[in-house]
């Protein structure tokens, strides 16, 4: 029952993925991330699919600051790159 009355209050999975990601680079209202942390609460996968983005997140940002040190560059992507990916993900989401 508890499961279910969270279930009907908080966003679908597919809203809760896109929120997740936004969540990584701004911070969201305080309603939203509570109706996120309850979304997480009763499903597994979307609470694994913000991990895995919170992992992908530090791998990067280890090796970008690695090879910025090596190469004593700016740990940023080119702008063109940044560019590009904006690009990718506002496709994939409109």
């Amino acid at each position: 029952m508890f499961t279910t009355v969270l279930a009907r209050i908080t966003p679908p999975c597919k809203d809760v993925t896109h929120l997740a990601s936004q969540a990584m680079d701004r911070s969201l209202p305080w309603s939203t991330r509570l109706t996120l942390q309850l979304h997480y609460w009763i499903c597994e996968a979307c609470a694994r699919y913000r991990d895995q983005l919170r992992t992908v997140r530090q791998v990067l940002l280890r090796l970008t600051n690695t090879e910025g040190d090596r190469n004593h560059e700016s740990p940023s992507p080119a702008p063109e790159v940044k560019t590009r990916l904006t690009e990718a993900f506002r496709a994939k989401y409109e």
